[in-house]
């Protein structure tokens, strides 16, 4: 790309950040125009379908009742969250109600078709696996599963078997492996190295940069997609950036906020396929999923990125 290619990119991301920027101010909710520049999308290596790099994480957010004063915010974050171009929704039976209110909610707007549903299995024993993920297709009102992880690795021979013969019957299209911890990376470089599974969900941030190592070069050799939680650091790193300004170089990178320097930092990783920030926060939603638009940081700016982080 040239360097008036590069600007005119620029200043499309720009237009639609400031799009998506009145959102944040006036609260309106509007399918974006037609010829606005979609959202980044990567391709899951083992069949080259693509999902859109900004997804959407729903630990504490959605485990909420059913009254619709709790549900409201949440209803407009799907909506938001569709209107950007999102898709790829992550839940779990160990997150209470969220499955439930995934599966309600997206039946209301009618938006079922426009999601890529991922949830977990996390129990012991093959039978009550099996019955733990027929729970979970109910709860979130499929008949296919798009992607069904082994939480923490929790009995993963059972389920191993039983997801691989779901895969092949058609019930899940994809089958994955999760930890929350890098203690565990050893071993799930060694299980994406099997290439047994197509999804490999783990932490990873600014401030958790242990799987740079080893684990996701691995997956990348593997061919294994990569999903990222807590990217945030739960939390933690906009605690570590509150009251400092935006680095000068923010806007090479089409960002407006440190949430999307900290998203377009993760996402930019060549091993990573989708990080998958959790909110009950409409405005928050906007503003994560414009880390999908406009110039994603090389490798020099993700080093540059990096060094000014730990300088703060």
């Amino acid at each position: 790309m040239n360097g008036q290619q590069v600007r005119s990119s620029r200043r499309a991301a720009l237009g639609q950040l400031a799009a998506m920027g009145a959102l944040l101010m006036t609260g309106t909710t509007h399918t974006p125009a037609a010829g606005a520049q979609p959202i980044a999308r990567h391709a899951i290596p083992r069949t080259d379908e693509t999902i859109p790099v900004i997804g959407l994480g729903t630990w504490q957010t959605f485990d909420v009742g059913a009254a619709e004063s709790a549900r409201a915010p949440l209803r407009d974050v799907l909506t938001r969250f569709v209107e950007c171009g999102g898709s790829v929704i992550d839940s779990s039976p160990m997150y209470g109600r969220a499955e439930s209110v995934v599966g309600d909610l997206a039946a209301d707007l009618g938006i079922q078709d426009k999601l890529f549903y991922a949830t977990k299995v996390w129990t012991s024993g093959q039978n009550e696996g099996v019955r733990q993920m027929q729970e979970s297709f109910r709860r979130m009102r499929v008949q296919r599963m798009d992607l069904m992880q082994i939480h923490n690795l929790l009995d993963l021979r059972a389920h191993t078997q039983t997801l691989l013969k779901w895969k092949r019957e058609g019930r899940v299209r994809y089958i994955g492996i999760t930890h929350y911890h890098a203690g565990a990376h050893a071993e799930l470089e060694r299980l994406v190295r099997t290439k047994t599974y197509d999804f490999m969900q783990i932490n990873y941030s600014l401030g958790e940069r242990e799987a740079e190592g080893r684990l996701l070069p691995a997956a990348q050799e593997a061919g294994v997609a990569v999903l990222v939680n807590r990217p945030f650091g739960s939390g933690g790193l906009f605690r570590r950036v509150r009251g400092e300004p935006l680095p000068g170089w923010a806007p090479e990178i089409g960002c407006t906020s440190w949430a999307q320097i900290m998203l377009k930092w993760i996402v930019s990783h060549p091993a990573v396929t989708c990080a998958i920030p959790a909110t009950s926060n409409p405005r928050h939603v906007i503003d994560n999923m414009a880390a999908g638009l406009g110039p994603q940081p090389d490798a020099r700016m993700r080093r540059s990125m990096a060094d000014a982080f730990d300088k703060l």
